[in-house]
């Protein structure tokens, strides 16, 4: 089997099963083996009954007491047993798996291991699994992937297909120049890919991990580097003088701007008027002011004569910055600038309307969504380009934008919190500005770490906020239940917030899996204090602003990484109430505690990520991964912030030495990276 056959030539792999994989972008054998696993199960000593804690999972070796026991009701069979050790109880059930009557008999010896809960005051292990004791002797310790899965789709079937592609696979040549792979003790590649999936150890894992790790930077940032060197110094075609327009604005606005805005704003200033074509990257926490200066440039390009766009990820958001920028204009008297949002519900008539304002110039300021870049919009005078949370879009979108006209001067607003020193590798090509410091007026949020039993206090609070006129988010980590993952998911717990609260409160659910008119269509009605509570997953990360949101409750908190859920936490805290962040821990670890402490103390996001990274390293393994930002496969930027700049010193070495990568050492590297850029780019974003 080679990278590039189908998935059809895996033994065991059918037309419905292919179409599963399908699912999850899994099209290729090479597909298959770099949907690493999202998490490993190691098998733990069995412990006795009175060391079971609730939302754990756990062993336990029994001997039989008695026969279980198998009832039927509602279609529905259950099988039980009952095993007491002192003072200590606990229920074992299975659901419909009537046989397991036959098997688990009085005097006989085997090992549960499932995860515990508390109902109804008692201990109860459901569903578990059965283990001779020698059987599970064979996988104690033993590290066992947990896959990334679909509905229909059970984590075995993922195991055993990954098996078969490993045993009938053609090995890759080595591609990794063996000096970088000496100078940074990489492992070999093929080893790699073994190891990641089916690890003989967790030292093995590791050895895997930061290889696979490396690569991917690697090739992120020479591919990156390709893409700067179509993009070299360029003479600005639409040189510009500073305006008063700009400081009238600024005098009138009901606040005043901060320190950190002013010189912001000096920057972006500076940029616009030089003879070169500028990129900047402003980077600023939620609320701290970036968009009025991001309406500031799009003034300055507009009283200079030229036109500037403004691209953002939601629909929801788009209208929303439209309608401000709308009431700016009117309260300075610039309507003359007629602004237009073009977004994909856009209706048809009205869309050619725009198109034609845009192409003949009359409008001069435009916002929108991905709509922006299709080729039916022509641009004018297109000066300035301006992307809202930019880590959406990415580079090459960027580039297809500014290709709109000649090419124009880039502004990238972003409230993701990335170190200085990341950001210079992962934005190499943009000059940075950081916007550190909040509006005076702002209050803090107030943030709360609990467990599952605050759960009741939580809805009680949630009830009350929104008897007072205000609105709640509450974030699970799943959009449904799935194989192999305790954890919240939005379809179920929407459901239980219905029957929680009364009538009177609209509970509805938001995620990814959602057509794009039926997300905007929740976003809007949520906007609009149609929808009281909104169950989500981290799809609210960005994309809409509600000031009368007071509460986010984060359940599962320990899945997410602290910049995501900085992230989350600013849908709050944007009206003048004081607004609350709850911090739900499904896991009581210890490392889990300290690192979501950091929330509870800070609402500085650059702190927070700063102090992430260093809870975090190489050796953090099961650290949870940053989603939503530069989605890569295996790496993150935050917990293996340390490959990441060796890969960029490497990076920076083999193009000193090898610009086009063309020496004979460097050939199935250069093969390699091109393969990467076709495919990996576009599922990067970029």
């Amino acid at each position: 089997m080679k990278r590039e056959d189908s998935l059809r030539c895996i033994k065991g792999i059918g037309e419905k099963t292919e179409k599963l994989f399908q699912k999850l972008g899994i099209y290729t054998v090479g597909d298959l083996l770099e949907a690493y696993p999202r998490d490993y199960d190691c098998c733990e000593p069995p412990v006795k009954l009175d060391q079971l804690r609730p939302d754990t999972k756990a062993a336990i070796q029994v001997m039989l007491p008695h026969s279980a026991e198998a009832k039927g009701y509602r279609n529905k069979s259950v099988v039980t047993l009952s095993l007491s050790d002192g003072d200590a109880r606990l229920t074992v059930t299975w659901f419909n798996m009537p046989f397991l009557r036959s098997t688990l008999k009085r005097g006989s010896v085997f090992v549960f291991r499932g995860r515990v809960v508390r109902k109804g005051g008692r201990l109860v292990m459901e569903q578990p699994e059965i283990f001779t004791p020698a059987a599970y002797e064979e996988r104690l310790h033993a590290l066992q992937p947990i896959y990334a899965l679909t509905a229909g789709l059970p984590n075995k079937t993922v195991v055993r297909t990954v098996q078969e592609v490993l045993k009938g696979r053609t090995l890759e040549p080595e591609f990794m120049p063996d000096d970088i792979r000496e100078r940074y003790g990489l492992a070999e590649y093929n080893y790699a890919v073994s190891q990641v999936h089916f690890p003989t150890d967790r030292e093995h894992l590791l050895a895997a991990r930061r290889r696979l790790i490396f690569d991917e930077f690697l090739f992120f940032i020479l591919a990156l580097q390709q893409l700067k060197e179509t993009q070299e110094v360029q003479k600005n075609s639409y040189p510009m003088k500073e305006v008063w327009k700009t400081e009238e604005v600024m005098e009138n606005l009901p606040y005043r701007l901060t320190g950190a805005q002013m010189r912001v704003w000096t920057e972006i200033e500076r940029d616009l008027k030089g003879s070169t074509l500028s990129a900047r990257l402003v980077q600023g926490d939620v609320g701290s002011g970036k968009t009025i200066l991001a309406f500031l440039a799009m003034i300055m390009a507009a009283e200079n004569g030229y036109q500037s766009a403004l691209m953002v990820p939601t629909e929801v958001l788009a209208k929303q910055h439209f309608e401000s920028l709308q009431k700016l204009l009117e309260e300075h008297d610039l309507r003359s600038y007629a602004p237009v949002l073009l977004a994909g519900s856009t209706r048809a008539k009205e869309k050619r309307e725009i198109y034609e304002k845009i192409a003949a110039g009359e409008a001069k300021m435009i916002i929108g969504t991905h709509a922006l870049i299709q080729e039916k919009v022509e641009y004018q005078s297109l000066a300035l380009v301006i992307t809202d949370e930019q880590h959406r879009f990415g580079v090459r979108q960027r580039i297809t934008l500014s290709d709109k006209g000649k090419q124009p001067n880039v502004l990238v607003m972003s409230a993701t919190p990335i170190p200085r020193t990341l950001a210079i590798i992962l934005y190499g090509d943009l000059d940075i500005s950081v916007v550190d410091e909040l509006p005076a007026k702002r209050l803090p949020i107030k943030n709360c770490v609990v467990d599952t039993s605050y759960r009741p206090n939580a809805y009680r609070f949630m009830e009350r906020e929104i008897a007072a006129g205000h609105q709640v988010y509450v974030i699970c980590p799943m959009v449904e239940e799935s194989e192999g993952m305790e954890a919240e998911n939005v379809t179920d717990y929407t459901q239980k917030l219905r029957e929680v609260f009364p009538p009177s409160i609209t509970v509805e659910a938001l995620h990814g899996q959602m057509k794009p008119a039926q997300k905007n269509e929740i976003m809007e009605r949520f906007a609009a204090n149609e929808i009281q509570v909104l169950v989500s997953t981290t799809v609210v990360e960005v994309g809409v602003n509600v000031p009368n949101a007071t509460v986010m409750m984060v359940e599962n908190a320990e899945r997410f990484g602290l910049a995501q859920l900085h992230q989350l936490r600013g849908r709050v805290g944007r009206g003048d109430a004081q607004s609350y962040c709850i911090f739900m821990q499904g896991s009581g670890a210890k490392e889990t505690s300290r690192r979501l402490e950091i929330l509870n103390k800070s609402n500085d996001g650059f702190f927070i990520a700063s102090e992430d990274l260093k809870l975090r390293g190489p050796g953090d393994l099961f650290g949870v991964r940053q989603s939503g930002l530069m989605e890569f496969a295996i790496a993150d930027i935050y917990r293996d912030a340390p490959l990441l700049k060796q890969a960029s010193d490497a990076a920076r070495e083999l193009l000193e030495l090898d610009p086009d990568l063309s020496l004979p050492q460097n050939q199935k590297l250069k093969e390699r990276l091109d393969t990467y850029s076709r495919r990996r780019l576009e599922d990067l974003g970029l």
